[in-house]
């Protein structure tokens, strides 16, 4: 049962899985703002890590909802992995990519969303 605590903390007992019993008090730590974390602009950031083997995360940001497509090219340009493909919602998103069955090498990955496009260049060393 929550009460509100002359701070306006909800301050209470909770009883969980396995006899643990909690008491929650305090003071307000923090109140997130989801609109807040909505970027300005379109961004793709250099994959982390670079050089990699054999996995990476590849982050991006996007202002408005929309169809999104994230793929991987080899250096010659074939199309080696589709990470995104469809709707996707505004925010910061962060996409793995496992290239363990990827031979060394320089590839390429291109986000497309709206009218933004960006490439970036990624090493694969094994």
């Amino acid at each position: 049962s929550l009460v509100t605590g002359g701070n306006g903390c909800m301050t209470g007992w909770s009883a969980g899985t396995g006899g643990t019993i909690s008491k929650m008090t305090g003071a307000v730590v923090g109140i997130n703002n989801p609109i807040s974390q909505i970027p300005n602009t379109y961004k793709l950031e250099q994959n982390y890590p670079n050089p990699f083997n054999p996995s990476t995360v590849i982050n991006f940001s996007l202002p408005v909802s929309g169809l999104t497509d994230l793929r991987v090219f080899d250096i010659l340009g074939r199309e080696v992995a589709v990470l995104v493909n469809g709707f996707t919602v505004a925010g910061n998103h962060s996409i793995p990519f496992d290239a363990s069955s990827f031979a060394t090498g320089v590839y390429f990955y291109t986000l497309v969303s709206s009218d933004f496009r960006e490439t970036k260049k990624m090493l694969l060393i094994k």
